[in-house]
């Protein structure tokens, strides 16, 4: 239990630093690296800091730094594109060229959406295409993952592969990812059936799942194979236990969606007669049918709340191709700093690898991070981020997000806005608290090397404390 030192000859900014204080050096944080920001939303004033200016790994804090960048620099009514083209001439029934299908990023891309487009081609009236069908993604670079995206993430939806021409199969925008199924057999010893979504050729599942008693657990190992779309799954289900259903990142998106697009045109009475592949689209050609997506602003909860890696990867990369005229990280993170540097923080301290926070190479002082949540206070597109930050114990996870199930019980349920981030080894929560007095704190906290789960625990117990914080102390 934690003792801290209540003198009432202390004014409640004393005592909220020896809580705090108290906090960061419990014996569980032995051999971390806790870092801690808080200030005054109102007056700036530093109420309390610790390991301040050292430079940390913020995990998915990364996405307030990328999300600000994206609000500034595309806007809240930016939307993405994707369209088809073509370079030749319809002739009845006929079109005689090529059929370009060209993406600029969408990661809000669905498998109907695909389905919907060749739909259009085939209401052109087009019943062949006396040419290819050619890909074209390069409105980003050829550069998949991110410079330190570890080889056995990239399996993950949380580290797929980003490409300019990608799907999700689900609202939940897991770009460049398919979701596979198992479902048990009836009796023990029966095979089960694996499922991926969306259904195609260009997914492999080599299942190996056994059904067993009911009474057995559900134990089920899984993977992809590096260069492939091979998806292996081996284990156990039980006969009566519910269908097992996970994300899968893809080896090359782009393909994936050719491959789909191919399949609905056919599908639709469309025959392609040239080869597939990938190429750029001229600019000369004509449109045939486009799909725009969701506004930012609509796509901004997907993102922050449920910390998405795909959005913030492909935002990256947006901004480098608006911005610089080359969607590549490189680019794009140059955008972000930019920002930042106008936002006032120091650009020296901190270092930018990624826009997801999956790099354990991105470093920012928490000092840094608290103004930056202090400067986007004043812009026009504030409400949109406030909104999107998960909020402490909030039902439902387009409210509560990653915070849905934390600090429930307390004064800090419903009270705190606050960005969530956890990789091996470090964690994170930044953000906006309203204290008893209905005073707005500003705070961040990271904790960097320690061992075994994340202490969570910690970052409640003084997001509580704030939020109990009143600056006329009660006997």
């Amino acid at each position: 239990m934690l003792v801290t030192a209540n003198d009432s000859n202390l004014s409640a900014e004393q005592q909220l630093n020896i809580d705090l204080l108290a906090i960061v050096q419990s014996e569980e944080l032995d051999s971390a690296l806790p870092a801690v920001h808080v200030q005054s939303s109102e007056t700036e004033d530093v109420l309390f800091a610790y390991h301040e200016k050292t430079s940390v790994v913020p995990a998915s804090g990364q996405k307030l730094l990328t999300g600000a960048a994206a609000l500034d620099t595309l806007g809240r009514d930016y939307t993405f594109t994707t369209g088809v083209y073509t370079d030749g001439k319809q002739i009845g029934e006929v079109l005689k060229g090529n059929l370009f299908l060209k993406g600029k990023g969408d990661p809000t891309m669905l498998p109907k959406d695909y389905e919907k487009l060749a739909e259009e081609i085939a209401e052109c009236g087009i019943k062949v295409i006396q040419g290819d069908l050619i890909a074209d993604d390069t409105f980003f670079d050829d550069m998949r993952l991110s410079l330190d995206m570890s080889w056995c993430n990239q399996r993950s939806v949380t580290a797929a592969q980003v490409s300019a021409l990608t799907l999700s199969p689900d609202k939940n925008y897991n770009a460049g990812s398919v979701i596979v199924e198992v479902i048990p057999g009836g009796h023990v010893g029966d095979k089960t059936e694996a499922m991926v979504f969306p259904d195609t050729d260009y997914i492999t599942v080599l299942n190996e799942v056994e059904t067993v008693k009911k009474d057995e657990s559900r134990n089920i190992d899984w993977g992809r194979e590096h260069g492939n779309n091979d998806i292996f799954l081996k284990g156990v289900i039980p006969s009566d236990g519910e269908t097992w259903r996970n994300g899968v990142a893809i080896w090359e998106p782009t393909e994936l969606v050719r491959t789909l697009f191919h399949e609905a045109l056919e599908y639709n009475g469309v025959e392609v007669k040239g080869n597939s592949g990938q190429g750029e689209t001229p600019e000369d050609a004509r449109e045939l049918a486009v799909r725009k997506s969701m506004t930012l602003e609509e796509m901004f909860d997907s993102f922050m709340k449920l910390s998405n890696n795909s959005i913030a990867e492909v935002l990256t990369k947006t901004m480098g191709q608006e911005v610089k005229g080359e969607g590549s990280w490189d680019a794009g993170l140059e955008v972000i700093e930019e920002y930042l540097l106008d936002a006032g923080l120091n650009t020296d301290v901190i270092q930018l690898r990624d826009g997801s926070g999956m790099s354990h190479l991105n470093k920012i002082p928490v000092n840094e991070m608290t103004q930056l949540l202090q400067h986007v206070k004043k812009e026009e597109w504030f409400d949109i981020y406030y909104q999107s930050l998960p909020i402490a114990a909030a039902d439902g996870r387009m409210v509560g997000g990653t915070l849905e199930n934390r600090m429930e019980g307390s004064e800090a349920a419903g009270k705190v806005h606050a960005k969530t981030g956890t990789i091996t080894s470090k964690t994170s929560l930044s953000g906006y608290v309203t204290t008893k007095d209905d005073e707005e704190l500003i705070f961040s906290i990271i904790i960097n090397n320690f061992i075994g789960d994340a202490p969570k625990e910690v970052e409640d117990k003084i997001v509580v404390r704030l939020s109990e914080f009143s600056r006329s102390r009660e006997e």
